[in-house]
């Protein structure tokens, strides 16, 4: 399935980190002592923050330290409300509304 997005992966990617290193320094921790905490190796957390590379279960445990792993949760959840980022595929499948017919049932259109 072709979906459409503003952001490229790595934008994302890279939005991502920068959200959580920002959560980072709001709860004024240290690299070291979120590493500590999350179990996360301190290399991971500075690639992490730099590069926004990271195992998906070393980032689950960051975002558990940083209070936001509910949002995880969310990823991927169906939604029935159409959002911009909907596939083109999608799109393209939803039928058209028929239109009603001009002339009434049963008409004759002959002479």
């Amino acid at each position: 399935m072709l979906a459409v997005y503003l952001k490229t992966v790595q934008e994302v990617r890279i939005g991502i980190a920068g959200r959580f290193k920002a959560r980072r320094l709001d709860l004024n921790l240290t690299q070291r002592e979120l590493a500590a905490r999350s179990g996360v190796t301190f290399s991971s957390l500075k690639r992490f923050e730099r590069e926004g590379l990271i195992a998906l279960d070393s980032l689950l445990n960051l975002a558990l330290v940083l209070n936001c792993l509910d949002d995880f949760d969310k990823l991927a959840a169906e939604s029935l409300a159409i959002s911009a980022t909907q596939s083109l595929d999608a799109l393209l499948a939803t039928p058209a509304r028929r239109r009603g017919a001009t002339g009434r049932k049963g008409r004759s259109h002959g002479i």
